[in-house]
């Protein structure tokens, strides 16, 4: 049992956020422009129903993160288990991040839609209690007016 403990502490403490990173890259969006205040709003969203997922349990998260895997994507979903994520976004780090490819890609080009970066605080707990936090880097599409995410995957 302790064992098992373990592992999951240290899963959810290197948790991966596809392309996680202390440094925001990027250019800054504006704020004024239409069509990035409009994504700025659907990227917002995004981490917000992100999080009432969580609220409402296990089942509820892993079926939003399906949902909102970005479609050129779908082959690459990971199973968080019985761990839930609570992501807190930093939206004065938002940015455009338009050469950015997701690790292990099997192209070399961006997904489709418009790429953002924001700075992330993550906790990730399990049957209600904390097993460790992150800060890092996440990045969201958006495509065709959907914001769209790349499953967060446990290593261990």
């Amino acid at each position: 049992m302790r064992r098992t403990h373990r592992f999951l502490v240290a899963a959810a403490l290197g948790l991966l956020l596809t392309g996680c990173s202390t440094r925001i890259d990027g250019t800054p969006a504006p704020v004024t422009a239409a069509s990035s205040g409009n994504d700025r709003d659907l990227v917002k969203q995004y981490f917000k129903d992100l999080n009432e997922s969580g609220d409402e349990g296990t089942s509820m998260q892993r079926d939003f993160l399906r949902r909102t895997q970005h479609p050129d994507y779908t082959d690459r979903l990971c199973d968080l288990g019985d761990l839930v994520l609570h992501i807190d976004p930093a939206m004065s780090t938002f940015r455009e991040d338009p050469g950015w490819v997701p690790p292990e890609s099997h192209s070399a080009e961006p997904p489709r839609g418009t790429i953002y970066v924001l700075g992330v605080s993550v906790s990730v707990r399990q049957q209600g209690a904390l097993l460790g936090e992150q800060i890092g880097s996440q990045r969201v599409v958006v495509l065709e007016g959907k914001a769209y995410g790349f499953s967060p995957c446990p290593t261990g």
